[in-house]
């Protein structure tokens, strides 16, 4: 009994720790199958919503974005994530035994510049870079998560950024790892001069490297295509920006920028932006609210007795209608409540906010036939005479205007110049 107490509390024990140990695919929020490209994307978020720096007030931060370090550090290397899969924890840890790893040091070489976010006194801060991506209108209207590709300047993965292929950086001999040198010159006799230069040889760097890496020939930075995952919320204005914090281009020299990214709307395409053949496709959005025009025949606009059903961006249904007998004016405009863009709001449709609508505004625009059938054209002249001698109005009589035009000539032969002195021209 002696025995097996002796044998069994230490595996308990061990059992115990890696029970206790959150499991890494748990702490980045993906998958057992999950490939290098979201787990990249899952650290990138997590690293930046539990930086201390960010969070100053929240004493836990730091232990998840250790935490977060540790489970992207453990899933990110080929060999250490087979041996996780294969033995935990624990047997991750013999293969780590005795080695140390800065989780601000992985922040920096992951996002270019220092651990932090350039905060930190005498922090050079690298610019922020601005992209301009087209949106539809019914990705504006429904909100779409999408991705967008630019070439983004990254630090360099096969040599960690040191600019050589053995890692190895000598401090430059010219200059003493300064970057600048003394450079004195006479400009007249027993008159000298001191400037400071950069210094040439290791290019104001202060280190030199004997060994250029081959993939950045010894740039520590090379660019590549880079994906960035976009969400578009609802409602959203045109020309509404998002921001990525620290991810612009990347250098050893400097703390990331900001990636600035405007969503633009661009002009409608049948075949891109409407698979589901959509009318809304070609709405016109003010704000939030959207135009639409509808043409009319004249029989229409005239009698009534008609609808239109408009598919929306998002599929549902609108009516537009006149019963007979119900007179549409030419360039008159309707507003159909609630039918417009989405109000954005932070909360989204949801438990703490119920989404509102602007106004759809449709003008009329009424065809009248180019030509006629002689009969067509006779029995409409025999009914409109008809009904224009009983009731209706003549316009022309009614101005008050000349029955006939009245020429120059006549007014002065009748003595009604009005007392204008009128000039040959």
């Amino acid at each position: 009994m002696k025995f097996y107490r002796a044998f069994l509390l230490p595996l308990l024990a061990l059992a115990q720790v890696a029970f206790c140990a959150e499991d890494y695919y748990n702490v980045l929020g993906i998958d057992r199958q999950a490939n290098d490209k979201q787990i990249k994307s899952a650290y990138r978020q997590l690293s930046k919503k539990y930086h201390p720096d960010k969070n100053p007030n929240d004493p836990t931060a730091h232990d998840k974005f250790v935490e977060v370090s540790e489970a992207y550090e453990a899933l990110s290397d080929a060999e250490s994530r087979k041996i996780y899969d294969q033995y935990g924890h624990d047997g991750l840890k013999q293969r780590t035994q005795g080695q140390h790893h800065d989780p601000f040091d992985l922040f920096s070489r992951f996002f270019g510049g220092g651990g932090h976010f350039g905060n930190q006194p005498g922090q050079r801060r690298g610019h922020n870079v601005e992209v301009k991506i087209g949106i539809a209108l019914r990705d504006f209207y429904n909100g779409h998560t999408t991705e967008f590709q630019w070439d983004r300047q990254q630090l360099c993965d096969e040599c960690e950024g040191t600019g050589a292929a053995d890692r190895v950086v000598h401090r430059c001999g010219a200059c003493g790892g300064k970057g600048s040198r003394l450079v004195r010159s006479q400009f007249a006799p027993g008159m000298i001069t001191q400037v400071q230069m950069q210094c040439d040889a290791c290019g104001g760097r202060g280190k030199t490297i004997p060994h250029r890496c081959p993939a950045c020939h010894g740039e520590r930075v090379v660019r590549r295509p880079t994906t960035v995952a976009l969400t578009i919320q609802r409602g959203m204005a045109d020309g509404a920006r998002a921001v990525y914090e620290n991810e612009a281009d990347a250098s050893p020299d400097w703390v990331a920028g900001d990636l600035v990214v405007t969503l633009v709307e661009k002009e409608p395409s049948l075949d891109d932006d409407n698979p589901d053949r959509v009318d809304g496709v070609f709405f016109r959005r003010k704000g939030d609210d959207l135009f639409w025009r509808e043409v009319l025949s004249l029989r229409e606009a005239l009698l009534g007795d008609w609808t239109r059903n408009l598919t929306h961006l998002d599929g549902h249904i609108v009516r537009l209608s006149r019963s007979r007998g119900g007179v549409v004016q030419p360039g008159h405009v309707e507003t159909v409540p609630g039918e417009g863009m989405p109000r954005w709001h932070e909360d989204g449709d949801s438990v703490y906010h119920k989404t509102e609508f602007g106004n759809l505004f449709v003008e009329y625009v009424v065809v009248l036939p180019d030509q006629m059938e002689s009969g067509m054209e006779k029995e409409l002249w025999a009914l409109f005479q008809k009904w224009r001698l009983k009731k209706g109005v003549d316009l022309h009589k009614d101005s008050g205007r000349p029955e006939k035009p009245v020429m120059h000539d006549e007014e002065h032969e009748h003595g009604h110049d009005h007392g204008h002195d009128h000039e040959e021209l």
